[in-house]
């Protein structure tokens, strides 16, 4: 299957502008497409087959020009395309960039946004988690950019309640909660997520072979 070409985005880009009342010419100055409307700033529209930073470096260097720009592309093809489309969208709300796409077969032109200063969301719930897990973590046992299993507060967690069994014999979840601090104890052991815990009998657990295995590694 052939490529598309930027400049077959060009006309349908140039009809949904003219339809809107703009005077559209292509590859004004450094700019692929410049349209005027009177009383309004100039728009400029970036064309790209796809998203790339060099598209993104280009639109964010055009805004010295205008805040009115948008990057146009064609539209994606397939659940994958249109995951990675959407993320791209996301990023250049960001930036406040705008982004068309362009339906090759019959020409149409989407908005999936407009250019706009960007006021990011806060989550308090979110924001209260990360510093939930800051607080909870005992020192700083990872490395930034690491590969591979990552300790948790739940690992740790999980790890006290291993060390307590280990040393006490089989015990129930209220006590090891108790002496350990770990306040869902009882929980994390009938889960079981490590398989480091057997079940006695209610409320009471044990440590399995991986649970002392896990202690020695730890």
């Amino acid at each position: 299957m052939t490529k598309p070409r930027e400049s077959e985005l060009y006309a349908p880009v140039k009809r949904w502008l003219e339809a809107r009342g703009f005077e559209v010419k292509a590859e004004v100055g450094a700019a692929d497409v410049v349209a005027c409307r009177e009383g309004d700033d100039p728009v400029i529209i970036e064309l790209k087959t796809g998203f790339s930073l060099t598209l993104l470096q280009q639109a964010v260097a055009r805004q010295a020009v205008t805040d009115s720009v948008y990057v146009a592309v064609p539209r994606w093809k397939g659940k994958a395309g249109w995951k990675a489309f959407k993320g791209n969208v996301g990023l250049c709300r960001r930036l406040g960039v705008g982004v068309l796409s362009v339906r090759l077969k019959d020409g149409a032109v989407e908005v999936h946004a407009d250019p706009a200063p960007f006021q990011p969301r806060k989550s308090k719930a979110r924001k209260g988690r990360l510093l939930q897990a800051f607080a909870k973590l005992e020192g700083d046992p990872n490395t930034g950019g690491m590969q591979g299993q990552r300790v948790t507060v739940y690992r740790q967690e999980a790890l006290k309640c291993a060390a307590f069994l280990s040393e006490n014999g089989a015990s129930k979840g209220a006590v090891v909660a108790r002496e350990t601090g770990v306040e869902k104890a009882t929980q994390m052991m009938r889960i079981n997520h490590y398989g480091w815990f057997e079940k006695v009998e209610t409320g009471v657990y044990m440590l399995s072979e991986d649970g002392v295995a896990a202690l020695g590694q730890s």
